[in-house]
Formats: structure tokens, sequence, C-alpha cells
């Protein structure tokens, strides 16, 4: 029993000896933490923003939630126009401050940081939440009444900018529409204009075939072919057949008989009118 006891009492010493350590240890970091960014703040006041930085690092090393080195950091980045880094910097002393004038303080530069990034609404949100942290800071109230001028401004923008691309998108739609109309017009002319050459081609067609038909449905070509042969047979028929060399054709034996009856004829005719007259008698005169 009396062992039990005492290895409770060495083990409670130990535990003991270890927070005191520990706690040791945490207040070396913290007071470290603290003289970096006191030194921190005097590199930054003598315009040495790399050492400055270095050292703010060093301090938030040693004391991850050291609020004063997120704020003086914050501070040395929104003076140098780096406000990205100079925002989360002061964000992270809302998230790990529970005082209402650190938390004042932070949300009033976050203001400040989103009015320069010109976000309005945001820090008007911003300022907000810096004076019911503090309702007595008059300069949180003005940047206030400035950022909501500016939310307002920028609502109006947003407004007329949205109204603008809304009547670029409308008139590119209609110049689309009427290009559209423009190009379904150009088509349905040029289908007309192809109808019509389609027509036109069709009656030539039929122009054609109706010269190379006649009213039985034959061919007009072979039609006047058929009577060209013809009237060149009926010329021939005409014309009297050539002779022969060495023999006289039908027609000239028939031609000489005629020529030689009419000669004859007119022989008979002349023999016959000199019969007629008689001879002439001389006689006297009867006085």
């Amino acid at each position: 029993m009396k062992r039990l006891v005492i290895i409770v009492l060495t083990l409670f010493i130990s535990v003991s000896f270890a927070q005191k350590k520990e706690d040791k240890e945490q207040l070396l970091a913290l007071k470290k933490a603290n003289n970096y960014v006191y030194e921190g703040n005097n590199l930054v006041k003598e315009d040495d923003f790399v050492e400055g930085e270095a050292t703010y690092r060093k301090a938030l090393s040693e004391n991850p939630n050291s609020v004063e080195g997120h704020y003086n950091l914050g501070n040395a980045y929104y003076i140098k126009g780096n406000y990205e880094e100079a925002l989360y910097r002061h964000q992270q002393v809302v998230n790990k401050s529970a005082s209402k004038a650190e938390r004042h303080k932070a949300f009033h530069n976050i203001g400040n940081i989103l009015m320069q990034n010109k976000k309005c609404s945001e820090a008007v949100e911003a300022f907000k939440s810096a004076l019911r942290n503090d309702t007595t800071d008059d300069e949180t109230r003005y940047n206030l009444a400035l950022a909501k001028e500016c939310a307002k401004d920028e609502k109006q923008n947003k407004d007329q900018n949205e109204d603008d691309k809304n009547n670029e998108q409308n008139k590119e739609d209609q110049e689309n529409q009427e290009d559209n109309k423009d190009q379904k017009d150009k088509e349905k002319n040029e289908d007309g204009e192809n109808k019509e050459q389609e027509n036109d081609n069709g009656e030539q067609k039929e122009k054609e075939g109706d010269n190379k038909e006649d009213d039985q449905g034959k061919p007009k070509d072979e039609k006047e072919d058929n009577g060209k042969q013809g009237d060149e047979k009926d010329d021939e028929k005409k014309q009297p057949p050539k002779p022969q060399q060495g023999k006289m054709s039908p027609q000239q034996i028939k031609n000489l008989l005629e020529a030689m009856n009419n000669q004859e004829q007119k022989v008979q005719e002349k023999m016959n009118a000199e019969k007629q007259k008689g001879i002439k008698v001389k006689t006297d005169k009867d006085w």
C-alpha cells in the first residue's frame, strides 16, 4: 500500500515538472515572438521591408498564434501594396483573436484593403463588422459612408455594363438574324434562278424536240431528209436519163422524132400555102 502511494506521488511530481517545463518553454517562445515583432516594427519604420518581413515571420515561427505578428505583417504588406497577403494576415487576426479591440482593427483594415481592390460591397460589410466591435470609431463610420457610395456607383456601373452587354448581345443577335435572313433570301433567289434556268432548259429541250418531231411523233429531220430524198427522186424523174456513150436514150429518140415531125409539118404547111396563092397572071389594064 505504501509502495502504491509512492508511485502515484512520483507520477504527479513528474507531470507537474513537465507541465512547468512546457509552460516555461511557451513563455520563452512568446517572449521571443514579441521581441521579433518589436524588432520587425522598427525595421519597417526604417523602410527596411525585406528584413522587417523576415523578422515578423520569425515571430510567427516562434508563436503561430501571435496576433501581433499577423497584424503587423499585414500592415507591412498593405504599405507595400501587396493587398492579397495583407488581407490574408488580417483575416488570421480575426480568426485567432477574441479581443474586440483587435478584431475591430483587423476588420477596419480589411475594409480598407477591399476598397483598394475595388470591392466596395464587401468593404461595406467589413466596416460594419468593425463597428460592431467598436461603435465609437468615427474613422470607421466615415470609411463606411465612403464604401456605401462606392458600392452604389459600383452597382450602377455593373448594371450599365450588363445593359450594354445585353444591348450588344441583342444587336449581335439581330445582325446574325439579318445575316441569316439575307443568306436565306440569297439561297432562295439562287434556287429560283436555278429553277428558272431548269425551266428554260426544259422549254429549250421541248422546242428542240418539237423541231425534231412532227405531229405524228416522227423526227422532223428524218421527215425533212425523206422529203429531200423524195425531191431528189422527182428531179431525177424530170431530168432525162443521161445517154450512154455510143447509144441514144429513149428520151433522145423521142425528142428527135418530135423534132422531125415538127419540121415535116412546117414544110407541109409551107407547101400548102403556096398552092393556095396560085400563079400571078399579067393582064392589060381596061381603060
